[in-house]
């Protein structure tokens, strides 16, 4: 009997044997990971986005190292703590004022309490399809549930929690008109679990503007795209002015390390105690290290020849795709992006839902294992892209594309429309 449930502690993080072999990593380095047989492996689900600097970059490494050496956890104040929050402070604009946490669902979690007890209200909106963390109330309507669908004229609600469709200007109008008591609308940007949807020109900001028209909490959940498309928040790149925004993942180069950002007049709800905050690991120093090491290095980084570089190659999988006869495009950006056998990608959840396949999914994963290339098993997954993927290794990711392909296009009858 195992003790360790399913194996692995996240069921998220699971993969399915191949060939009767379970995978287990070894170690990880730059884009690439090794099993524990030695097999080396080219990396595109990369911590789920938590490494932008690819795995064990060594100035981390070190700075990590020489905090635990020195005070792995102390129970009161270190030096450390403040200046990792100047760090993130000076990437994040307006939002100003920093708590750090350990997860990007206990991030959001608190910066649903940080609204509530800002406005006195208690109903918190997110977007339909998105992933805002694992706890019972923001886990609502996420991706492949039966309300994530939002039936026509349907206002799906549990606990306090509403539902938002996403890519639908009218839909927030009505949002506001049927329950105006909203303390907070949760902004993921980019519906990264859903396929990573992008929003319609305008959209964004359009939800934030009304929100706060109608006093609501404006919330960017930044866990996965915070730092993925430059040295910040993708919100801010849409023209959002938020209010709150969560940030974790790339921001400690797979430490475990989250933060709640915010504008101080918000924040202060935690500075005169009508929030509550606590957590023994919260700002530890190893994470504050870690924060530092990796802010330094991705403020220095050059985001466009990434995303241009990621961009590109997606071009190449459509060609490769493209040439075997099969049908495939993506969406997302060149740092990351979702795959999918459909010559028009989809913009909505419903257009996602529908094209979702996971034989297809499982079926190129395990293709392009036997071909040295790991990638997220199931339907809606994402290619990672960092600034470890250099030419060489893009090349190695094309090869390796190509030879999995083949295999598909032996297939392709068997593929048809299996949504998740």
């Amino acid at each position: 009997m195992n003790h360790l449930i399913g194996g692995i502690s996240s069921a998220g993080r699971a993969l399915p044997d191949l060939d009767g072999q379970r995978f287990l990593v070894g170690r990880s380095q730059g884009p690439y990971l090794w099993d524990t047989r030695g097999t080396r492996y080219l990396d595109t689900a990369m911590s789920f986005g938590a490494t932008m600097l690819g795995h064990a970059p060594q100035a981390v490494v070190e700075a990590v190292n020489g905090a635990f050496s020195k005070m792995p956890m102390p129970s009161f104040a270190h030096e450390a703590e403040e200046l990792a929050a100047v760090a993130l402070a000076e990437c994040t604009g307006p939002l100003s004022r920093v708590v750090f946490v350990n997860s990007g669902s206990e991030a959001v979690h608190l910066a649903c309490r940080a609204a509530r007890a800002a406005t006195g209200r208690t109903r918190i909106a997110k977007f339909a399809a998105g992933y805002d963390g694992w706890y019972d109330q923001l886990a609502f309507g996420n991706v492949s549930s039966s309300e994530a669908g939002m039936d026509a004229g349907a206002r799906p609600e549990k606990d306090g929690m509403l539902l938002l469709r996403y890519n639908d200007f009218q839909d927030i109008e009505r949002l506001f008109a049927e329950c105006p008591d909203i303390a907070a609308v949760l902004i993921e940007p980019v519906l990264a679990n859903a396929g990573c949807l992008e929003p319609a020109q305008g959209y964004l900001r359009a939800v934030a503007d009304c929100a706060h028209r109608h006093g609501a909490v404006v919330i960017l959940d930044e866990v996965l795209m915070g730092f993925r498309l430059h040295a910040g928040l993708c919100g801010h790149l849409y023209g959002v002015d938020a209010d709150l925004a969560t940030v974790g993942k790339a921001i400690g180069s797979g430490t475990v390390v989250a933060a709640v950002v915010g504008k101080p007049e918000i924040m202060d709800v935690f500075e005169n105690r009508r929030a509550n905050r606590a957590g023994t690991y919260s700002g530890n120093p190893p994470a504050c290290a870690a924060v530092l090491a990796t802010l330094g290095q991705l403020r220095a980084q050059d985001y466009p020849a990434l995303l241009a570089a990621g961009n590109a190659f997606r071009e190449r999988l459509a060609r490769i795709f493209h040439d075997a006869g099969l049908p495939f495009s993506t969406t997302g950006f060149g740092s990351v992006f979702t795959p999918w056998a459909s010559d028009e990608p989809p913009s909505t959840y419903l257009a996602a839902f529908a094209r979702a396949s996971k034989e297809w999914t499982l079926s190129l994963h395990l293709a392009l294992r036997r071909a040295g290339i790991m990638t997220m098993p199931f339907a809606f997954g994402r290619l990672y892209l960092t600034f470890a993927h250099d030419e060489t290794a893009l090349d190695e990711l094309e090869a390796g594309f190509v030879k999995a392909v083949r295999t598909l296009a032996t297939r392709a009858p068997q593929f048809g429309s299996s949504p998740v």
